[in-house]
């Protein structure tokens, strides 16, 4: 079976046109891997998060994108670090001790992208 590919930018589609919302205080609920998986998005009524760099978002604003279904489902319910840093969604992990400097900087771009535009819900921790 040939694996799937989808090309992922270093940032969303139109992100610099998206302004940033007013968002809740950022909360620390701590989330093991195991409880974060839980909101990948397959229950249609369910919130759904993505973690990057340890720091639990709630995109479920974006199930279109993120539910099941959706071309970013493979980062729900998931430490997404890795995966959006190279731009892969074959490589969905939290460990991104493995990263270049040009793909730490695209984590960067992308954590602070959700970090102006989804609430912060929690981190991951071990």
């Amino acid at each position: 079976m040939k694996p799937i590919s989808i090309i992922i930018s270093s940032l969303p589609p139109n992100a610099s046109s998206e302004p940033a919302r007013n968002l809740a205080e950022p909360k620390d609920t701590p989330f093991t891997s195991a409880e974060l998986a839980k909101f990948d998005g397959t229950d249609p009524k369910g919130p759904i998060y993505v973690a990057i760099k340890g720091t639990i978002f709630d995109v479920t604003e974006k199930r279109d994108f993120y539910g099941l279904g959706g071309s970013y489902h493979a980062f729900a319910g998931k430490d997404a670090s890795k995966g959006l840093a190279t731009s892969t969604l074959e490589d969905v992990s939290g460990d991104y001790s493995s990263l270049n400097e040009s793909q730490l900087k695209t984590l960067d771009n992308w954590y602070s992208y959700f970090e102006q535009r989804y609430n912060i819900v929690g981190k991951v921790i071990s």
